[in-house]
């Protein structure tokens, strides 16, 4: 079976925090977007989990390194290493031969033609023979059920780990977008510099992703959705002795202010843009919020408040940009939105 060249299917969820490959209809692979690299062959160590459980521990011989930055490739070659290992996850059978790949890729929307061009490359490096990119924005439409092409306003705010897409679909197309560098780890740097400015602890980059996940919140009352607080250890910044500091989730409310206003003021620009009658079916069915971000305590209720329109989680917000590049896949001449 495996003398003969055939080519396997399989769409992307390429991102800064975490890739997720779907292939068979199923997700295959969901691993962080992490690769490890000897320092001085410059091949590959590890990749997905366990290149991250090497993060920020590594000794000098090996570097770790995250490819994505806000969104966008940071290091094409580790980008390509990376896409090369986490594809070989999916067809890890006994073949003879790597399978022609016929790949749709999830992309943010403000990018550029060079930033478009370095995915592409990445792939086809990585094994891609035909290859087509997808707004993330719309992927995550799709993904979580809504119809594109019908003639009606639905707007999406895909928050992931580099980059918030917002965007205003109708009839298979973006009516108004706004791309910004701005998501999960900013949020994450708010932590870090928070903890090393009010507490005087050093965290890792890590550590501050674990205290947003345990109690990060949009709003500083949660009532019955509160979490408990969480201990922090680490070591203090100027006497380097140890220090466990607990946190709480008003706190970290607080210190995440600026960067989740950034995102409101996004949000209220691309509904500016938007044409009356979308505006009117925007308000109508509310607004839908995806990626990772989506997940952060009270942001919902914090933005339904703030523009006075319904926004609603999605049921699976972390896979729903995968799931809409995986109904793109299967429906590659029917979409012509496809790059």
């Amino acid at each position: 079976m495996g003398l003969f060249s055939f080519t396997k299917e399989i769409a992307m969820d390429l991102g800064t925090a975490n890739t997720i490959i779907i292939s068979d209809g199923k997700i295959a692979v969901d691993e962080p977007s992490v690769v490890a690299l000897d320092r001085h062959s410059q091949k590959m160590i590890a990749v997905g989990e366990k290149a991250k459980l090497m993060y920020e521990k590594a000794h000098s011989e090996i570097k770790t390194i995250r490819p994505l930055r806000d969104g966008v490739i940071a290091d094409f070659n580790a980008c390509e290493q990376m896409m090369r290992g986490l594809i070989k996850m999916v067809h890890s059978g006994s073949r003879l031969f790597t399978p022609s790949l016929r790949m749709v890729i999830g992309v943010p929307s403000g990018s550029t033609e060079v930033e478009l061009r370095a995915v592409r490359d990445s792939a086809e490096h990585a094994g891609g023979r035909e290859v087509y990119l997808i707004y993330e924005p719309m992927a995550a439409a799709i993904g979580i059920g809504l119809d594109v092409v019908a003639p009606q306003g639905n707007m999406i705010v895909d928050i992931g780990g580099g980059s918030t897409e917002i965007a205003v679909i109708s009839l298979g197309g973006i009516v108004a977008d706004k791309s910004l560098r701005v998501a999960g780890d900013e949020l994450t740097a708010d932590i870090q510099e928070y903890m090393s400015r009010q507490h005087n602890v050093k965290v890792s980059e890590r550590m501050a992703e674990r205290i947003k996940i345990n109690v990060g919140a949009a709003l500083t009352e949660l009532g019955d959705q509160a979490p408990e607080d969480y201990i922090v250890h680490g070591p203090n910044r100027i006497t380097a002795l140890p220090m466990e500091v607990p946190v709480c989730y008003q706190e970290i409310a607080h210190c995440l202010e600026k960067t989740i206003a950034k995102i409101e003021t996004a949000v209220l620009a691309a509904l500016e843009e938007t044409p009356p009658e979308l505006y009117a079916d925007i308000v109508k069915n509310g607004i839908y919020l995806t990626g990772g971000g989506a997940l952060l305590r009270g942001l919902d209720r914090r933005l339904t408040d703030k523009l006075n329109i319904p926004f609603h989680i999605a049921d699976d917000p972390l896979h729903s940009v995968a799931k809409g590049t995986g109904v793109a896949l299967k429906n590659i001449r029917n979409f012509s939105f496809l790059m």
